[in-house]
């Protein structure tokens, strides 16, 4: 009952606060622009993340945590949340703001909050001196995956809604009640800012509310998973694979053209299903399904013995390839799945 009453204070708050925003950012300048890159056809407000980050700043403080984490992820969202602000409004370098993310990430490590050990198969292996550039890595990975994926109305707010569910309800299974408030929290603030922001979008995240639910989520995925062993490694990445695949896969096809790694392109996942013909509330709902199915699989993956774990894994590989050979996602014609699946169905048509 007192999670309920947390999700929905949260709710409130941000769905209040979401209108003073969009005045706001208007009457201040905050506006996103429209270009021949972005879908939106008029400026639209982009202060999103402040407006998230104080809904779920005050509902944390109500909820009054005993751990002192909070604090890491409170004071780590402002400092990520003003490099994104001055990226919105500035377009910063990218080598720039990799120093803002990575300034954001020391701030939960300086509280401890690292990945110092892991322990495949019972073997306890130490970190040392690396834990730090491990961790820092870890985070600005996830930083930049939901970053990435924030590219139609509503998609980065909901797939992230859908990540934070998802951790959260096995640290419920796992006893650890601070994460999992944290997680319900957010997801209150998420959902009352994604009231406006899906489609046609009243407001966006811009990279301060994206980088914001990035950074949150992977400090939330190291506190709800510190008993890191080999299968464990994989929960927040099958999580959050939608942003990974779309990040590994928008590295690999920019790599493959000889361009830029940080050259932004129109060949995202949302991207190629719009050209298959999706409108953008379609295309959005069905990342929304495919983020689902990979959240769901993470839970059973967790409830699962070894054996099963490797079964669920190939699967999950073998779903990870039809996606991104349905999807073109890596701008080839080989799609060796599709085409053996196609004369499989071929031979047994009549």
């Amino acid at each position: 009952m007192y999670t309920l009453f947390l999700l929905t204070v949260s709710f409130l708050i941000s769905l209040i606060l979401m209108p003073i925003f969009i005045w706001g950012s208007r009457k201040f300048g905050f506006v996103d622009y429209p270009n021949s890159r972005k879908v939106h056809l008029k400026p639209i407000p982009y202060l999103g993340g402040v407006a998230i980050l104080i809904s779920f700043a005050i509902g944390v403080l109500i909820s009054r945590p005993i751990e002192a984490e909070y604090k890491a992820i409170i004071l780590g969202g402002v400092v990520i949340v003003i490099v994104g602000i001055i990226d919105d409004k500035y377009d910063l370098k990218p080598g720039l703001k990799l120093i803002g993310q990575i300034a954001a990430s020391l701030v939960p490590v300086s509280y401890g909050i690292l990945i110092d050990r892991i322990t495949p198969f019972g073997v306890e292996i130490e970190f040392g001196v690396l834990a730090i550039p491990i961790t820092i890595l870890w985070m600005v990975g996830i930083i930049n995956a939901i970053n990435l994926v924030d590219g139609l109305d509503g998609l980065a707010t909901g797939v992230s809604i859908i990540a934070l569910s998802s951790i959260g309800f096995i640290t419920i299974l796992q006893g650890n009640i601070f994460v999992m408030m944290i997680c319900v929290i957010l997801i209150g603030a998420c959902l009352g800012f994604l009231v406006y922001n899906f489609h046609p979008a009243k407001i966006f995240l811009g990279d301060n509310g994206a980088m914001l639910l990035g950074f949150i989520i992977s400090v939330v995925s190291l506190m709800g998973f510190k008993n890191i062993t080999l299968i464990s490694l994989f929960f927040p990445i099958i999580i959050l694979a939608v942003p990974f695949i779309d990040m590994f896969f928008a590295a690999l096809r920019r790599y493959r053209s000889n361009v830029s790694l940080v050259k932004a392109d129109r060949s995202h996942l949302h991207h190629r299903l719009q050209n298959m013909g999706y409108t953008h509330a379609e295309s959005v709902v069905l990342i929304y399904f495919i983020a689902l199915l990979y959240s769901g699989a993470s839970i059973i993956l967790y409830l699962s013995t070894i054996p099963g774990s490797v079964i669920i894994i190939l699967l999950l590989i073998l779903t990870t390839e039809i996606i991104v050979e349905a999807t073109n996602l890596i701008d080839s014609d080989k799609k060796p799945v599709l085409d053996f699946a196609r004369r499989i169905f071929h031979r047994m048509s009549p």
